[in-house]
């Protein structure tokens, strides 16, 4: 039984280099994958994913803890909501049909696709970016990088983030993605926080959210019986650190492809896994 998904070694390296290159959650691959491909039901499929893809994001954000691009205040205003709202969905997944839910993360994966092809380009990010910035007598509060970069801001739309960590964590309990792709929108073209602040921020706002969803799933597995908690965990065994790896290959691949020809890419692909899973659920 251990090593029954020995082949999901190299597939996790894969996905994890794929998803740490566009920035998205690897759980959103991982899911659908474990449903479409394992035949898993989705609960056990997405609770595996979100595991999954705390051990991925946990490389992320050391490193932008090293580079102290963090905006702790911030993160814990969002977790506030966002980590009661991500019980919830975890909770609510499990009253769900498997079919309804399957329906439910096509449709969110659609959301994702559009996310990806609406994304600004590099010369209008840059522009946000700029914007962003203040002067240190206009700006709420400051940063200093580990590079010695003074970065200053002030946040506007609060109650819109606010909102997107409630709404975002209920998706990420619920169906292990969302919050990462809500985030990325809102922080840098409504609430104009520089990128890269916004980006780590972001980052350690869903790891401290993926991470309290997946104990919650981790809790009911116990609770499934012993059968679903050592499929979860022989499928662990390759998956983590196929994501370790992967995670330190995305940043490779993403410096050699271009911005935004990888997300007319993740566009793509996310629209035609939402398809494949669409017309599952209409055939079951």
């Amino acid at each position: 039984m251990l090593f029954e998904f020995w082949y999901m070694l190299p597939v996790a390296i894969l996905i994890a280099t794929i998803a740490m290159g566009s920035g998205v959650e690897g759980a959103t691959f991982f899911s659908p994958f474990f449903i479409l491909v394992l035949g898993l039901d989705p609960t056990t499929a997405i609770g595996t994913g979100l595991v999954t893809e705390v051990f991925g994001f946990s490389s992320g954000l050391f490193a932008y803890y090293k580079r102290q691009l963090i905006d702790y205040h911030m993160g814990a205003q969002i977790l506030a909501v966002s980590v009661p709202a991500a019980l919830l969905g975890t909770w609510a997944a499990h009253f769900i049909a498997d079919d309804v839910l399957k329906a439910i993360l096509g449709m969110g994966l659609v959301a994702v696709a559009f996310s990806f092809l609406r994304s600004p380009d590099e010369s209008t990010k840059q522009t946000l970016d700029a914007q962003a910035r203040q002067r240190p007598e206009r700006a709420e509060r400051c940063l200093v990088t580990a590079d010695g970069e003074r970065i200053c801001y002030r946040i506007f739309n609060k109650i819109e983030g606010l909102l997107a960590g409630g709404v975002g964590g209920t998706f990420i309990g619920m169906l292990s993605t969302g919050l990462g792709e809500l985030n990325g929108y809102l922080f840098l073209q409504r609430c104009r926080i520089p990128s890269g602040v916004a980006v780590a921020t972001s980052v350690f706002i869903v790891a401290v959210t993926a991470l309290t969803a997946s104990v919650s799933h981790v809790a009911q597995f116990a609770q499934a019986g012993p059968e679903t908690l050592a499929t979860v965990g022989s499928l662990l065994c390759f998956t983590v650190p196929g994501v370790l790896i992967g995670g330190q290959l995305g940043p490779i691949v993403a410096r050699r492809i271009p911005d935004r020809t990888l997300e007319l890419v993740m566009g793509g692909l996310f629209f035609l896994i939402a398809g494949v899973l669409l017309v599952e659920v209409a055939w079951a």
